[in-house]
């Protein structure tokens, strides 16, 4: 059984010393906690909420090579991405999968300067795309992957053909082109996974959600924000992988440094549509197009709803964000403008969620002209501090080696392992998802839908899900049209340290994102926790509360929407 909260703090209780510390739970974090981990170290994570809860939680869902980044000149950085993707498609099947993408081309011609003026250092505002700059670059993108190639080259569709195709886009087009990347069902999930795969290594590594990391007079103090427990710890280093806030970090454990901000911020929010009309126009296809500004936008298939994105807004100050009306109503506009004939209305969107990118620190006029490589900066100190500056989801782990690699260097420990070759979580031994959910099937005796449930959210680990499942006093459906069960749940909170009725809803399922939530099944869900965890009843009405009052505020999923999807879940079942 996986390691609970209370055995975590007894870790600690017992032998405070470890080789690193690192500040951060999302994805970059739990990256490089993960690949120190598998060299042997001995390391701590410490994350002020929940695990992948902050950007890691929003982004993009794409796992790509970063076509646009050419107009920037940054080929290493796409080489990389490109590599990266690869591994993850690799090492992650059972989440990572390919996407074929597919980018509209008005104009043959324009767009020429766009590469020039990244080279030469431009920061403006880029002009439209044509077909012979994206020929170029979806030329560049295939060379650099030819190397053990795993997706295929792309093909350029002429106008005819992609009306064929797509015979609800707009008019005017010239011709389309096609290429593939690759998509991420549920990069939270990974996160979990990786955090468990470090666990497994065996080197006595501990990660803690809802926890802080202090400095008192030269030491450092773990706070357990949910017991108020305070415990001393003593690192040979800390990484600061805090994306957003990694400015307040390192000030806060550099005795109040004044340096400039090694961060900037950008905005990028998204939303989840139910519009079956939109989901089949775009045939399995990701669109990747250009809005009336310039700005890159992207719409695909998700988890049988349709996700459109994004804004890329400059702040000023990092905090907690949600997608504004006037965000809302730029995605949906380029919506309109990309499927002219389907409608297309805030009514339609089940979910919206927003996160600060934590990009290196630019003063470009267009936030697209910011660079999304990663980099680390070592800050000097009685216990060195490395601060994971930048990076973007697909190369989380690329980036985690780098600063893994300083780490070592700076104790003294040499790397044991290529993570790049490491499975993660429920891609080890994965045998396809067809041939897994068919094993399951006859194993069990499930149905198709439950089968294939598991193994999209578990990959190769849903069999001992399922075993437990199997093994339980009750394994009835959470609703009567959902493949979860009630002792899915137990498993979750078993085996995957949930410490909230947040962190259920939000991150370990995707009960919220695909807008499944409501108001009774949360309840459900709420009941099943308190019973495993032993809340009271005033606990578990605050902890429905604070799922509510989060969904509102920060997803777009108001109280009335809830109870509105109970009602019509109630009628369906009983018709």
């Amino acid at each position: 059984m996986p390691m609970q909260r209370g055995q975590a703090l007894d870790h600690i209780r017992a032998d405070a010393a470890f080789d690193a510390v690192v500040i951060g739970g999302g994805i970059n974090g739990l990256g490089v906690y993960r690949d120190l981990s598998l060299q042997g170290l001995r390391v701590l994570l410490v994350e002020k909420n929940d695990f992948c809860s902050g950007c890691s939680a929003a982004p993009s869902r794409m796992i790509h090579g970063g076509l646009r980044y050419l107009e920037n000149g940054e080929f290493a950085l796409v080489r990389e991405s490109l590599s990266e993707r690869d591994a993850l498609l690799r090492n992650a099947p059972h989440m990572v999968r390919p996407l074929p993408t597919t980018v509209p081309i008005v104009p043959l011609v324009s767009g020429l300067w766009n590469a020039a003026a990244g080279f030469l250092g431009r920061t403006g505002r880029p002009t439209r795309r044509g077909a012979l700059p994206i020929k170029l670059g979806l030329s560049l993108y295939d060379f650099v992957s030819r190397k053990g190639r795993r997706l295929p080259r792309h093909r350029f569709n002429s106008a005819r053909r992609t009306r064929q195709l797509w015979p609800d886009l707009f008019a005017g087009l010239t011709c389309s082109a096609t290429y593939h990347d690759a998509w991420i069902s549920f990069p939270e999930r990974l996160g979990i996974e990786l955090l468990q795969d470090a666990e497994r290594a065996g080197s006595g590594s501990v990660a803690l959600n809802y926890a802080e990391l202090t400095q008192k007079g030269g030491s450092f103090v773990l706070l357990d924000h949910e017991s108020d427990t305070r415990l001393p710890v003593s690192p040979k280093v800390v990484v600061n992988a805090a994306g957003a806030w990694l400015d307040e970090v390192r000030r806060s454990l550099a005795s109040g440094e004044n340096a400039p901000p090694l961060v900037t911020g950008t905005k990028g929010s998204h939303l989840i549509l139910d519009n079956p009309a939109l989901a089949r126009a775009l045939g399995g296809h990701m669109m990747f197009f250009e809005n009336v500004d310039g700005r890159v936008c992207i719409v695909f298939p998700y988890l049988g709803k349709v996700l459109a994105g994004s804004t890329d807004i400059r702040v000023s100050k990092v905090t907690r964000t949600r997608c504004e009306p006037e965000e809302r109503d730029y995605i949906l506009e380029s919506l309109r403008r990309l499927f002219p004939a389907i409608p297309v209305d805030p009514g339609q969107i089940v979910f919206s969620y927003s996160g600060i990118r934590p990009l290196p620190a630019s003063d470009a006029d267009f936030t697209g002209r910011i660079s999304r490589d990663h980099d680390v900066l070592r800050v000097d100190g009685p216990v060195p501090q490395f601060c994971m500056i930048g990076g973007k989801w697909t190369t989380f782990r690329a980036f985690a080696a780098q600063a893994s690699d300083l780490v070592l260097a700076e104790i003294g420990e040499r790397r044991r392992l290529d993570t790049g070759t490491v499975p993660i979580g429920g891609g080890a031994g994965f045998p396809g998802q067809a041939e897994l959910a068919r094993s399951l099937r006859d194993r069990f005796g499930i149905s198709t839908d439950r089968a294939e449930h598991l193994v999209d959210l578990y990959g190769s680990r849903a069999e001992q899900v399922m075993a437990h499942c199997a093994g339980a006093t009750t394994d009835a459906p959470l609703a009567g049209d959902l493949a979860m069960t009630e002792a899915e749940i137990v498993w979750l909170i078993r085996t995957e340290r949930v410490v909230h009725l947040a962190d259920i809803v939000l991150r370990r399922t995707p009960l919220a994102i695909t807008g499944r939530i409501d108001s009774a099944l949360l309840q459900g869900i709420a009941a099943i926790a308190a019973a495993e965890l032993g809340w009271s009843n005033d606990r578990t009405r605050r902890e429905c509360n604070a799922v509510t009052a989060e969904l509102d505020e920060f997803h777009g999923v108001s109280p009335q929407h809830l109870d509105t999807r109970s009602k019509n879940r109630s009628r369906t079942e009983c018709a």
